[in-house]
């Protein structure tokens, strides 16, 4: 129901004052500057083709005063104004401000009200016919009631600092799934979606022709790798894999001398080395003076016999690299001791007491058992071993070796490593071979998880140190090969356990 109008319309048509509050929504009524109260009035959008706009814009007379106390206290559900004029100093509502029902821009009623509320803010004395009036009830009211117009002012102003506006943001937490959904962090500016690919510099390709057509064009024509180059990195990418827990222990075994046992573990150990970013160690546990030091080249004078004596003393890195020897691939290796009949004294007690210090520095710890696997050292790397690596000659009597040594760790209760074990066939001999190497490929595969072709190679039947660049392509490949079988069998073991 739409406010009464003022009868006197000629005369104050445009100050904007109501002439009764009855039915004046009252929850938008805030105190502004000037000591003047506005009225928040909801107009309506909708109406009948009869009615005139007219009959709902209001018409400009006095609104009643309102008590200082009531106008804090107004509750938002409150839907009409008392029109009863005050006993003590009130505010005299100096504006109305109409907005619709519906979200819609808020229009000033008229322009006599937006004039009063600026006269308001500017000088002391209100310009409307309207304020005029409500200047003058003031005035008679501040006349018998000064020393409670002062305290109210005084009061209004503390009011008005102490309130807390609405428009100031308040910080609140943010749980983690609270977050939009549109909104990416941080890590999902890799480089693969924001660099050019057009404008990444891709590195040198690996090949002979293809490196000239790079270099003769001004390095403007990129190929890439060769076939031979990917594979390798492919293999690489393979052996680096990292591997989750603790130190692991891959012993090679053999019943027979001379099939390249010792040889075997180099090359393990060197193509590990190679491409993994952890450490790699090889330790001689030959009872009967092995030769596993001699094949990298480098020596360090210690042998196992010097860190049994100070494993105690063992706090660091630094006081391990004292003993082991370093080859240019990164591999570590443990001497044995050279007096055979102090490497007789070399029991399983002394290698747990290597391996205990080994595992605290090394990520992988292969172990050159020597020949036979009944010495006395045997037991204890077979309770460490996580894998096994069985080396396997290209001869009738090497080759049935080998299978019994298959045969004697299932009947001795390692059937199980024997399953996830690895067989080498190691070439140490020139030419054709006598036996035929599938036959032999396929018997072994039929009792262990993979089995592996190791070549010929002049540089290893030299019998001199191995430098793992000078070896033959098809070799360094092989031990690749090697080494990535080694790493999935020990995560494919880590998995299971």
């Amino acid at each position: 129901m739409a406010p009464e109008r003022n009868e006197n319309e000629g005369e104050n048509a445009d100050n904007g004052v109501l002439a009764t509050t009855d039915g004046t929504e009252t929850t938008g009524i805030g105190i502004v500057e000037g000591a003047t109260a506005q009225v928040e009035v909801t107009l309506p959008t909708a109406f009948d083709d009869e009615d005139d706009f007219d009959d709902d814009v209001v018409r400009g007379e006095d609104v009643t005063l309102v008590q200082l106390e009531q106008l804090e206290q107004l509750p938002a559900e409150r839907d009409e104004v008392r029109g009863e004029a005050p006993a003590t100093t009130a505010v005299p509502v100096a504006s109305v401000s109409a907005a619709s029902a519906e979200p819609a821009p808020k229009a000033s009623v008229s322009a006599a009200a937006a004039a009063s509320a600026a006269a308001a803010k500017t000088a002391p004395a209100p310009k409307t016919a309207a304020a005029a009036q409500a200047s003058s009830s003031v005035a008679s009211t501040s006349a018998t009631a000064p020393a409670a117009s002062d305290a109210s002012r005084a009061e209004l102003d503390h009011h008005e600092r102490v309130r807390p506006r609405t428009s100031e943001i308040t910080l609140q937490s943010r749980r983690l799934g609270d977050f939009e959904v549109d909104r990416e962090s941080s890590d999902l500016l890799t480089a693969d979606r924001l660099l050019d690919p057009a404008h990444v510099v891709r590195p040198e390709p690996e090949g002979a022709w293809r490196h000239l057509v790079y270099t003769l064009s001004g390095r403007r024509i990129n190929l890439g790798d060769s076939k031979r180059a990917r594979a390798r990195k492919q293999l690489d990418d393979r052996i680096a894999v990292p591997l989750s827990g603790g130190a692991r222990f891959v012993p090679v075994l053999s019943r027979k001398g001379g099939v390249g046992k010792t040889t075997v573990t180099t090359l393990l150990g060197m193509a590990l080395a190679d491409a993994r970013e952890d450490r790699i160690i090889a330790v001689d546990a030959n009872p009967d003076r092995g030769t596993l030091a001699e094949r990298v080249g480098r020596t360090s004078g210690k042998t196992v016999r010097d860190l049994v004596r100070a494993r105690g003393d063992v706090h660091g890195f630094n006081d391990i690299s004292q003993i082991v020897a370093r080859d240019h691939t990164r591999l570590d290796v443990l001497a044995s001791d050279a007096d055979p009949h102090v490497s007789e004294a070399f029991s399983d007690a002394d290698y747990r007491d290597v391996a205990e210090v080994a595992a605290h520095f090394y990520s992988v710890v292969l172990t050159d058992t020597g020949t036979g696997i009944v010495h006395s050292v045997m037991e204890a790397t077979l309770e460490h071993a996580d894998e096994l690596v069985i080396v396997a000659g290209l001869s009738i009597d090497e080759a049935r070796l080998a299978s019994e040594t298959l045969t004697w760790l299932e009947s001795n209760g390692y059937a199980e490593r024997v399953r996830s074990a690895v067989v080498v066939l190691n070439t140490s001999r020139p030419g054709a071979a006598l036996v035929r190497a599938d036959e032999l490929d396929a018997h072994f595969r039929s009792r262990v998880r993979a089995v592996v072709r190791l070549p010929y190679d002049p540089h290893i039947a030299s019998g001199s140190a191995i430098s793992f660049r000078d070896l033959q392509p098809e070799t360094r490949d092989a031990a690749r090969e090697l080494a990535a079988i080694v790493v999935e069998g020990l995560r494919a073991s880590s998995v299971a356990a």
